[in-house]
This record gives structure tokens, C-alpha cells and sequence, in this order.
């Protein structure tokens, strides 16, 4: 990953379900965008870990942090996940784009059984400041070892308490 905290972050664009187009450089949190890279409607893991982030929607909004998902899923595939996971109120972006997936230092599957997509986006997940920059980031070559929602809101408290800088950044 080339990203380091501190520094701008690649541009993201991508098209929600439901109707609009998300923009990162368009979002105006109060304290962070959290940027959530799932696999796809293929992956049962994704399913458990957005509902817990849909969970907690509004105790990350309170602190605020506005939560987005994105897969390279399609939009047929995206509607689905949609529908079929029971996710109505967490935003969810799709078509996410192998290329930008690589300049956010996503890793990059082949697909291995018939209901995966040929090629697709491992797990990431992203809290972006106002500015555009990076504040932290962790990147999965699998589908599990993901960071807790809970631990990260609460470790927010802290964060935003102490006004706690980006680490990492002195790569």
C-alpha cells in the first residue's frame, strides 16, 4: 500500500444503490469518512460485518463519522446484496473499478468458485479526514482479520477527544 496517513487519498467515485453518485471529495463529515472496501455480494463474511456497521450506523454518525460500503460488485449484483442482506440505511457503492481499488492499495482476488466474480477487491477499510487526507487505514488479502466496528467507535471517543494525530505517516 502506498497510502500513508497524512497524505491525500485517491479520488473515489462511485454510484450508489438505489440512485446518485457518492463522491469522497463532495463529504462534509464532521470528523472522518469511514470508507468500508467489502468483497461482494459472494462473500457470507461481508454480509455479518456490513450489518454490524449498518448496526452502528447512528453511533457513528453521533460521533461524526459518515460510513459508506463499496464493492466492485455491479449494479445488479450491488441491488442484490442490497436486498438480500437487509442493507436499507448504511450507503452502498458499487463499480468500484480494479484500478482504483489498486490506488487505494486494495489487494486483488481471482475468483475461485462459480458465484465469485472473475476478479474482485479484498477488504479495506479507510477513515478519511474532511481534508482528504488519510487518518488510518487497514488493508486484508482475506475475507477475515477485519478491524471490529466496536473497538473502532470506541477508539474514536478517544481520537476525537484528544484530537489524536495520524500515525504511521513517517512510513
Amino acid at each position: 500500500m502506498n497510502l500513508k496517513p497524512r497524505d491525500p487519498v485517491p479520488q473515489l467515485d462511485v454510484p450508489l444503490v438505489g440512485g446518485g453518485q457518492w463522491t469522497l471529495g463532495e463529504q462534509q463529515p464532521e470528523h472522518f469518512t469511514l470508507v468500508v472496501f467489502y468483497r461482494g455480494l459472494h462473500c457470507p463474511i461481508c454480509k455479518g460485518y456490513l450489518n454490524d456497521l449498518q448496526n452502528r450506523l447512528e453511533d457513528f454518525r453521533a460521533k461524526g463519522v459518515e460510513p459508506i460500503a463499496i464493492s466492485s460488485d455491479n449494479q445488479e449484483r450491488a441491488q442484490q446484496t442490497a436486498e438480500e442482506w437487509g442493507i436499507e440505511a448504511l450507503p452502498l457503492g458499487y463499480g468500484l473499478s480494479l484500478d482504483s481499488a489498486r490506488e487505494w492499495g486494495l489487494f486483488i482476488s481471482a475468483g475461485i468458485a462459480d458465484k465469485e466474480p472473475a476478479l474482485f477487491s479484498e477488504p479495506g477499510l479507510f477513515l478519511v479526514r474532511p481534508d482528504g487526507t488519510l487518518y488510518a487505514a487497514s488493508v486484508q488479502t482475506m475475507p477475515f482479520a477485519r478491524p471490529s466496528f466496536k473497538e473502532l467507535a470506541g477508539a474514536l471517543d478517544f481520537v476525537i477527544k484528544q484530537d489524536y494525530p495520524a500515525r504511521g505517516e513517517a512510513g
